[in-house]
């Protein structure tokens, strides 16, 4: 017999993508969606989908998709976000996969489209995620920001492609990152972690080398090539903003 299953996600304001992402989990036995406030039709959608919908103010993502995770009904859960879609052919494995269970926690390939271009080389791809898991075995970590699924057992991998498209502009993108990094700096800073001029230097140089080069983003063109570059900027951002911050509080 089948094991059930529940889809939970996290959103606020995801009417552009949320239908497509629920019409690809049309299998699911249960949808959990946990919504921060949203103000536009992500709730009707919802609701449209006959989805079981909880208001949570905004925790942080590790201890909101966890809150997500605790009030599905059914313990194998799929993580996903609203601009998230399953390829067919991840369909057809995950449920072949209910039917008859071999591991307690799977991931699965992240396909990013970024500028209008799937990236298939780079930092974008393959960008491994565990998203399905058996609850009782696996746990969203509690941080804030650049959270992860720890599982208690072996992780098996499914070979077929998450699909995600944020539909975001530059301008938006970097926006999002500024904020990302400056959750990273303050995670950092509460764990003591301490950083010189060399860390700031070297980490964006030697990301730049390793998926730029040896990981051939350069194969994606020139989205490819933005893309790295803004994850390089990243690391040179995160590092100085921890520098910044570590100054204020010594003063």
């Amino acid at each position: 017999m089948r094991a059930r299953i529940s889809v939970v996600l996290i959103t606020k304001n995801a009417e552009t993508s949320l239908e497509k992402c629920l019409d690809s989990v049309d299998f699911a036995d249960e949808i959990v969606l946990v919504d921060s406030g949203s103000t536009d039709r992500t709730l009707a959608i919802a609701s449209a989908y006959k989805a079981k919908v909880i208001h949570q103010d905004w925790l942080g993502f590790g201890p909101q998709k966890q809150l997500a995770v605790e009030a599905a009904s059914h313990d194998w859960v799929l993580c996903l976000d609203a601009d998230e879609w399953l390829s067919p052919g991840l369909v057809n494995e995950i449920k072949e996969m209910l039917d008859n269970p071999q591991a307690t926690a799977f991931q699965f390939p992240r396909c990013n489209r970024f500028m209008g271009r799937f990236l298939k080389h780079g930092e974008g791809y393959p960008d491994w995620s565990l998203r399905l898991f058996h609850r009782g075995h696996a746990r969203w970590s509690d941080d804030l920001v650049h959270e992860y699924v720890i599982a208690n057992g072996p992780v098996h991998k499914l070979q077929h492609e998450l699909m995600h498209e944020s539909g975001e502009d530059i301008a938006l993108y970097l926006s999002k990152q500024n904020r990302y990094t400056s959750l990273q700096a303050e995670q950092l800073l509460q764990g003591g972690k301490r950083v010189g001029i060399a860390k700031l230097i070297l980490s964006p140089l030697l990301r730049f080398l390793k998926f730029y080069f040896f990981r051939r983003g350069f194969l994606d063109g020139v989205p490819g090539l933005v893309h790295i570059s803004i994850g390089c900027f990243n690391s040179y951002i995160k590092y100085a903003k921890l520098i910044e911050l570590r100054r204020l509080k010594n003063k």
